[in-house]
């Protein structure tokens, strides 16, 4: 090899400055943002529920009450296991958390497919969780929720669950474009 071949070669400097976020991720780091990206997803379908019970149920009469059906759940697993279940406002707190965490794992599930089926996951998530919500209370044996007037309670709950199924997919798909750009 001669002088000249060596010089023609271009200097570290004169190359192109890499860049890493066109770099394919590791796939601990693609697994990692899946996870992410399903909690976050079912956080925003948990607290949409959340926050439409809590505030609706302050507004208008025989809204649904799905915390008072939760506050009962929470009472009767823990006396069933024995344990003195908590009371009055510790009871709220408790069942709020509940909700938040089982809700947010469930609502989750829309984050997980194929992009293209998000919408179709989320609106049947919602929809079964609402119907849910409406029908398995009585067979439960957590009776029917305080003032509840038909149709008006049980389509309002349904419509709850349906946002909730709602939100999490819009927050899916935001991590998804976020991702991409």
């Amino acid at each position: 090899m001669t002088t000249h071949d060596l010089t023609a070669l271009p200097r570290p400097a004169d190359l192109p400055a890499p860049s890493y976020t066109d770099l394919p991720a590791t796939e601990a780091q693609a697994r990692r943002r899946r996870w992410v990206r399903v909690g976050l997803s079912g956080l925003a379908g948990a607290v949409t529920v959340t926050l439409l019970n809590e505030t609706v149920r302050r507004l208008v009469p025989h809204a649904p009450r799905i915390e008072i059906i939760g506050e009962r759940a929470l009472s009767q697993s823990l006396e069933t296991l024995d344990v003195t279940p908590p009371r009055g406002a510790a009871l709220y707190r408790w069942t709020l958390l509940g909700d938040l965490l089982s809700n947010s794992i469930y609502f989750g599930l829309v984050a997980l497919g194929k992009p293209q089926g998000a919408w179709k996951r989320g609106s049947a998530l919602g929809l079964a969780a609402g119907v849910g919500a409406v029908v398995l209370p009585g067979p439960l044996g957590l009776g029917k929720q305080p003032g509840a007037r038909a149709p008006f309670t049980p389509l309002l709950t349904a419509a709850w669950y349906l946002a909730g199924g709602l939100a999490a997919v819009a927050m899916a798909r935001k991590l998804d474009s976020d991702s991409r750009s």
